[in-house]
C-alpha cells in the first residue's frame, strides 16, 4: 500500500498551476451540475427526461471559462434567453433562471471582460444587461444591470493590471538582456584593446622598420631593398586584417565589419604578395560557379594559409595553385614541390601536423560550410593541400569525393 502511494505521489506533484486550475474547474462544474439537476423541478416545470439537458445548459458552459470564455458565455446567454420563454416557473419561484445558471453566467461574463477582445466584451456586457432588464421581475432588472456593469469594470481593471505587469516584466527582461549584451560588448572591447596593444603595436613596428631600413642602412643592394619592400607590404596587409578582426570585437560604434571580407577577387593580390616574398607561384584557374561570401572567404583563407605554410616550411619551393569548380563543387589545390634549400619540404607536413593548428584550422573552416579537406606530403616530394567545398550553400559533400591528396 505504501509503495503504491509513493508511486502515485510524484504524478500529482508534477501538475502545474494550469492543470490544477482545470482539475478544480471540473470539480466545481460537477458540483454545480449536481445541484442544478435535482433542484430544477423546484424552479421550473421541466419534463423529467429533459431536466439533465437544462441543468447541463446551466452549469456545463463553465468548463469553457479558460479555453474559450466568449463561447461559454454565448451558450449560457442563449440558454438564459430560451429557458424563461419555453418553460414556466413554479408558483413559489419568481426568478427566471436557476441560481446556478446566474452564477455561471456571471463567472463567464467576468472571464470575457478579462480575456476577450474589447468589442466582444462590449457585446457580452450589453447583451447580458438587456437580458436581465427584460426578464428580471419588477425593478430588479436595473439593479442587476448596474451590478453586471460593475462586474465588467472590475474584470477590465484586473485585465489592465495583469497586462501592465506583463509589459513591465517584458521590459525588465529586455533590460536584463541589454545589460548582458553590454557586458559582453565591454568584455569584447577590452579583449580587442589588449590584442591591439600586443599584436598591432608590434606589427606596426615591423612595418616602420621595414620601410625605414633602406634609409637607415646605407649601400643596400637592390635585392635587399626589394626584400624590405616585400616585408613591409606583407606586414601592412597582415596589420589591416588584424585591425579588421579586432574591429569586430569593438563596441564603440566604429565597427569595420561593414567592409567587404576578402574573397576570390583578392587571390591575385595574395599570389602577388607571395611572389614579392620570393615564392615562385603559378596560378591555374578553371571555370568557376557563383559562390557565397562564406565560401569565397573560406577559399581565400585556405589559399592564404597554404601559401604561408609553403613559405615557412619549404623555402625556395615552387608552388602551384589550382582553382576550378562546377555546379556541384569547387576545388582549391595548393601544391608545393620539394624545397631547394635544406629539407624544408620533408619537414613541411610533419611540422604543421605536429602543431596541428594550421591544418586543423583549415579543416574546421572547410567543414563549417559542408566541405572536405585533405593535406599531406606528396609521394614524389613536396606537400599538397586540397579543399573541395559545395558550390550550393547549405549542401554537404561526402568525404569520398575529395580523393587522395
Amino acid at each position: 500500500m505504501d509503495r503504491a502511494v509513493a508511486a502515485a505521489t510524484p504524478r500529482v506533484t508534477r501538475l502545474d498551476r494550469g492543470q490544477w486550475f482545470d482539475v478544480g474547474l471540473v470539480v466545481v462544474t460537477g458540483i454545480l451540475f449536481a445541484i442544478a439537476w435535482p433542484t430544477l423541478q423546484l424552479t421550473h416545470h421541466v419534463p423529467a427526461g429533459v431536466q439533465p439537458v437544462i441543468a447541463g445548459l446551466a452549469a456545463l458552459p463553465l468548463l469553457l471559462v479558460r479555453a474559450n470564455p466568449a463561447l461559454g458565455w454565448a451558450i449560457s446567454a442563449a440558454g438564459a434567453l430560451v429557458i424563461p420563454v419555453v418553460y414556466d416557473r413554479t408558483e413559489d419561484y419568481d426568478f427566471p433562471w436557476q441560481v446556478v445558471h446566474v452564477m455561471v453566467l456571471m463567472a463567464l461574463l467576468l472571464a470575457v471582460s478579462m480575456r476577450s477582445p474589447l468589442p466582444v466584451v462590449g457585446v457580452a456586457w450589453v447583451s447580458t444587461a438587456l437580458l436581465f432588464l427584460a426578464h428580471a421581475p419588477g425593478q430588479d432588472g436595473r439593479g442587476w444591470a448596474f451590478g453586471l456593469t460593475a462586474l465588467v469594470v472590475f474584470g477590465l481593471l484586473i485585465r489592465w493590471l495583469v497586462l501592465s505587469r506583463r509589459q513591465l516584466a517584458q521590459q525588465e527582461e529586455v533590460a536584463e538582456v541589454e545589460r548582458a549584451r553590454r557586458a559582453i560588448l565591454e568584455e569584447r572591447a577590452r579583449i580587442a584593446r589588449d590584442l591591439h596593444d600586443v599584436v598591432a603595436h608590434h606589427m606596426s613596428l615591423v612595418v616602420v622598420q621595414a620601410q625605414s631600413a633602406p634609409y637607415r642602412i646605407g649601400d643596400l643592394p637592390d635585392e635587399a631593398k626589394a626584400e624590405f619592400d616585400s616585408i613591409g607590404a606583407t606586414a601592412r596587409e597582415a596589420l589591416n586584417e588584424i585591425r579588421g578582426m579586432l574591429g569586430v570585437l569593438r563596441s564603440d560604434g566604429h565597427l569595420p565589419e561593414h567592409a567587404p571580407m576578402p574573397g576570390l577577387d583578392r587571390i591575385d593580390e595574395l599570389v602577388e604578395g607571395s611572389r614579392r616574398a620570393g615564392i615562385a607561384v603559378t596560378v591555374e584557374r578553371g571555370p568557376m560557379p557563383v559562390l557565397s561570401d562564406a565560401a569565397e572567404l573560406t577559399l581565400y583563407r585556405i589559399a592564404q594559409e597554404s601559401l604561408s605554410n609553403a613559405a615557412r616550411h619549404s623555402p625556395g619551393a615552387a608552388v602551384h595553385l589550382h582553382l576550378s569548380g562546377d555546379a556541384e563543387s569547387t576545388v582549391l589545390s595548393v601544391v608545393n614541390s620539394a624545397a631547394r634549400v635544406g629539407q624544408g619540404a620533408a619537414r613541411a607536413g610533419h611540422a604543421d601536423t605536429a602543431s596541428g593548428h594550421g591544418i586543423t584550422g583549415m579543416r574546421d573552416r572547410v567543414a563549417s560550410i559542408g566541405g572536405t579537406l585533405l593535406a599531406g606530403p606528396r609521394p614524389g616530394g613536396g606537400f599538397e593541400v586540397r579543399a573541395r567545398i559545395p558550390s550550393v550553400p547549405g549542401a554537404t559533400l561526402p568525404e569520398s569525393v575529395v580523393g587522395p591528396a
